[in-house]
């Protein structure tokens, strides 16, 4: 009991910037904070594909991003573990509320996600 030493901040190691995951190390992505807010998720284009302003059609497994950016909604779909992102040709909306982004993804990915055509 006498050997007990009290609590000390100098017993007590502080957290360190090193200690702190760097953005690019909490979202795989490398995105960041700065970022405008958006969702992914893999699928699985249908029969015919997805329709890209950039490249015309799209297939096979692709991902899907649903960003959000100054009031607008945008869907870009790329080759899985791609670098290149597409825009989905008419997948541009504005949208008022932000809280909206969820929906949005989720009414995409239900439409765009066609593995068994």
């Amino acid at each position: 009991m006498g050997d007990q030493k009290p609590d000390t901040a100098a017993d007590t190691p502080s957290p360190t910037e090193a200690d702190a995951p760097s953005p690019a190390a909490a979202d795989p992505s490398g995105r960041t904070a700065a970022d405008p807010p958006s969702r992914t998720a893999d699928i699985v284009a249908g029969p015919g594909g997805v329709m890209t302003d950039e490249v015309g059609v799209v297939t096979g497994e692709l991902t899907l991003r649903t960003e959000y950016a100054d009031g607008q909604v945008t869907l870009h779909v790329q080759y899985r573990e791609a670098d290149e992102w597409y825009v989905v040709t008419g997948g541009r909306a504005p949208l008022a509320d932000p809280a909206a982004l969820d929906a949005v993804h989720t009414i995409a990915v239900g439409l765009l996600d066609r593995p068994e055509g």
